[in-house]
């Protein structure tokens, strides 16, 4: 059974490494370039991701499904707590700038980019609605928690910013809709469902083409860039997930979040350090290194839940 779901998830987890490499070719080649892959990041987070949010809500409203709702949010942000508790005990370095970077790498997964095309593959329409609530609480904790303890200035605490931020934007437009029971008409979703399905492919170009851009010699030659790779990689999504599973939570649930958790770092983590000043080199290290083992990680970590669920 272990061997079964491992080989069936780990097709998945290729199936988006190959995507990857066509990135990371185009980088070298210079058909993408840094301009190019902010035009695209930007086009995932401001037309893309707000259309997954409200595809995946374009659901049949029950007491169910809203408790359901609910129980995942709150199970999201418990998720993330637990992740800043072992990331501020463990990584405890003088270096404010260095100690920074890898507790915001341990936190903060890239459950948008490479969790929600795998949790829409393995789980269905029921996978996608589980990843993007993650998502959602995702965005609020990285733009709240995350942006200040990054900064380490409260300024940065905007309500505006949180607001305009086009993944609560979705979020809350997706809830509205499904709260009020608004489905909307095949002229309107059909538009949606096409920019929604633009997140399998986009991001993982975008992420190819960093990894272009990353130096692994170096990646691979930092201690600190080993331990934060276990604990986003290994340590987290373990421990979360078998909390989840003891409380017997939903099965799909427990699996679109252990596939959010074992995501590697988020490449927010390279963005906020060079905007705060922090140590660029060492997040762009995590974040390759966590990207290339997290192929053999994620179906393993997936894969053993899967068999206890």
């Amino acid at each position: 059974m272990f061997l079964e779901n491992f080989l069936v998830i780990g097709q998945q987890v290729v199936v988006l490494f190959i995507l990857i490499a066509v990135g990371f070719v185009c980088g070298k080649k210079g058909v993408i370039t840094e301009h190019a892959s902010k035009v695209m990041t930007d086009i995932v987070l401001y037309a893309v991701t707000p259309c997954v949010m409200i595809s995946a809500f374009q659901r049949e409203f029950s007491a169910e499904t809203l408790g359901k709702v609910i129980t995942a949010a709150a199970a999201a942000f418990l998720i993330l707590a637990l992740s800043v508790l072992l990331a501020r005990l463990v990584f405890r370095q003088k270096d404010i700038s260095r100690r920074k970077v890898l507790q915001f790498a341990v936190i903060f997964s890239n459950c948008g980019f490479m969790s929600l095309p795998l949790q829409k593959e393995l789980l269905g329409e029921d996978g996608w609605f589980f990843g993007s609530i993650f998502v959602a609480v995702f965005n609020i904790v990285v733009w709240t928690y995350g942006l200040f303890d990054m900064s380490g200035d409260k300024k940065q605490l905007s309500i505006k910013r949180l607001a305009l931020n086009p993944g609560i934007v979705g979020a809350v437009a997706a809830i509205l809709l499904f709260a009020l029971r608004v489905q909307l008409p095949p002229v309107i979703a059909q538009p949606i469902t096409h920019l929604a399905n633009l997140n399998t492919p986009v991001p993982m170009l975008i992420i190819g083409f960093y990894l272009s851009q990353a130096d692994f010699k170096k990646a691979f030659s930092d201690k600190g860039t080993f331990l934060a790779s276990a604990f986003r990689l290994l340590v987290i999504p373990l421990a979360a997930s078998l909390i989840m599973v003891l409380f017997k939570l939903d099965r799909t649930m427990i699996i679109a979040f252990t596939i959010a958790c074992s995501a590697p770092t988020a490449a927010t983590t390279t963005m906020f350090s060079a905007k705060f000043n922090r140590d660029t080199e060492l997040s762009v290290s995590v974040v390759a290194a966590t990207t290339l083992l997290s192929l053999l990680t994620m179906p393993l970590i997936v894969s053993v839940i899967w068999s206890l669920c």
